[in-house]
Formats: structure tokens, C-alpha cells, sequence
């Protein structure tokens, strides 16, 4: 049975909700991703952090990003996976939630990522389209 664990990106990059969204901006340039996840001081994960978060919630409203911070655009509770929950509800989760990226934790703790690149090379004979089309559409 293939789990969350087997498929996620195992490094778990986040941003702290008390950094800049400046700061979460350059981290992602450096590490070329279009989301990170946001932590409290606790470590536990508070939200998810997009590039588009950036450009809609703060630049297009005339926010400074140099002093909002990122935990101020995390919004209600982060749809998350456990690291040993089975790619059924992987592919369940991503779909009904609609999202692309989906944080995986054990415990409280964020321990990887699964983004549906990570999904369409570790389940080559899962429909893929299927699960673009679930989570495309509104």
C-alpha cells in the first residue's frame, strides 16, 4: 500500500507566520517553489502561503510585503494528509478540497509535501486528468 510518506517530498521548507511575506517571497524564489507552508512559533502548520497569495492579498491591495507578515494570510484550517494515510485518500483529499499541494504531518508535526507532480509520478495508473479536472473545476 503506497501512504503519503512513500509519494511526499520528505523536506518540509516553511515560512514562520511572524516572517515578512518579503521574506516568504525570496524563499521561494531561492528554492523556485509556488507555495510554502506557514508555521507557527509552536511549529505547528497554520496555512499555506502561494505565490498568488502574494500578488492578490498583498501587492494588488497596495500591502507593503516588507511589513505584512505571512501568518496574516493564513486563512482557517490548512487542508493537510497524514504521512501514513493511503494514496486513496491522498487522491480524495486533493480532489474534493481542490487543492494542488497538500502538507503532510505526523503527529502535529510538518514532516513533507505532496504536490500533484509528486502524484502523477508515484501513481502512473491512477486517471491524473481526473484529479486536474476535480480539482479545476468549480
Amino acid at each position: 500500500m503506497t501512504t503519503a510518506r512513500d509519494i511526499m517530498t520528505p523536506w518540509a521548507e516553511f515560512v514562520r507566520a511572524d516572517e515578512t511575506v518579503y521574506d516568504a517571497a525570496e524563499k521561494m524564489a531561492r528554492l523556485d517553489v509556488g507555495s510554502l507552508p506557514i508555521c507557527g512559533t509552536d511549529d505547528r502548520l497554520t496555512g499555506v502561503l502561494t505565490d498568488r497569495d502574494i500578488v492578490v492579498k498583498v501587492l494588488a491591495r497596495g500591502k507593503d510585503p516588507k511589513s505584512c507578515q505571512a501568518g496574516e494570510l493564513a486563512q482557517g484550517e490548512a487542508v493537510t494528509i497524514g504521512a501514513d494515510d493511503d494514496a486513496a485518500e491522498i487522491l480524495d483529499t486533493m480532489a474534493s478540497h481542490k487543492v494542488r499541494r497538500l502538507p503532510v504531518i505526523d503527529g502535529n508535526k510538518l514532516v513533507g509535501i505532496i504536490a500533484l507532480a509528486d502524484v502523477a509520478r508515484a501513481l502512473p495508473d491512477v486517471p491524473v486528468g481526473d484529479l486536474v479536472d476535480a480539482i479545476s473545476t468549480d
